[in-house]
């Protein structure tokens, strides 16, 4: 079989159905709002950094943030458009992204609460259009269309670079199952199969150096894999001891991005 062959958006989907990754609910978001809008929302983050630097503002004069958290992008980026909005499923994440816009004195934007499968047809059209680490939903072909058809110059997205979130050995070493998430190769795959040339920019994340405790070390593992039991906890404590014994550290989980950006595309010439 040869590459033109292969359906990337049915191949996208069966992986997600494959990695048992299921949609979490609002309110699962609305608990880590205070948290993420900490976090994840600082200006000054090296990922919002490379992010701005990697968009072409050229005539653009609106933005619209799809999976906008508390504000993380497009509070970043309001300065350079007269008007920008922002649109997540989780009503905790847009209260928190009103908080910080009312805290920084940003009168530009406005927030609504819309899920990637809701209808847009309110939205208005804007020049500009961002999903940052907001892709990994169910269906990416129909998320990239939409995005595609709600802007008028340019859409910037970025999709996971690693298809874990954790390094595949410390997972293995407690004895789950290694589950792979998709990354972004499928964005590009779909992208091109509906004749539009991507764009292929990588944000790294800093190197953080390692753990400085087994208690950070557990939090992170933790945070990835979800409800570690006492004999996991144990496996790792072993993990930790040997390695530092052994004079190795145990590097921070790299959160390496790639961002896929294209020039908007007019419906009527898609290969839909």
């Amino acid at each position: 079989m040869l590459i033109d062959q292969l359906d990337f958006a049915s191949m996208y989907q069966q992986h997600m159905q494959q990695a048992q990754r299921t949609r979490k609910e609002p309110e699962h978001w609305d608990k880590k709002a205070q948290q993420m809008a900490q976090t994840c929302a600082n200006p000054q983050d090296p990922y919002l950094i490379c992010f701005r630097e990697l968009i072409d503002f050229s005539d653009a004069k609106t933005l619209l943030d799809v999976g906008c958290g508390p504000g993380s992008v497009c509070l970043s980026l309001a300065n350079h458009f007269t008007s920008v909005i922002g649109i997540d499923y989780s009503q905790g994440m847009l209260d928190a992204a009103q908080e910080r816009a009312n805290a920084l004195n940003i009168h530009n934007a406005h927030f609504e609460q819309l899920a990637w499968e809701d209808s847009w047809e309110n939205l208005p059209k804007v020049d500009i259009a961002v999903a940052s680490r907001s892709t990994l939903v169910d269906d990416l072909k129909a998320a990239l269309l939409k995005l595609n058809q709600q802007a008028n110059l340019r859409v910037y997205t970025t999709h996971t670079v690693n298809p874990t979130f954790i390094d595949e050995n410390i997972i293995r070493e407690i004895g789950r199952e290694v589950i792979r998430l998709p990354t972004y190769i499928y964005a590009v795959n779909i992208l091109h199969q509906l004749g539009i040339n991507a764009r292929v920019d990588f944000i790294n994340s800093p190197d953080k150096g390692g753990f400085d405790s087994f208690d950070a070390f557990v939090d992170s593992v933790n945070w990835s894999l979800k409800n570690l039991t006492s004999e996991e906890t144990d496996k790792l404590r072993k993990y930790y001891d040997k390695r530092i014994a052994s004079g190795q550290r145990i590097p921070y989980p790299s959160r390496s991005w790639a961002m896929v950006s294209w020039d908007v595309v007019d419906e009527e010439c898609l290969k839909v």
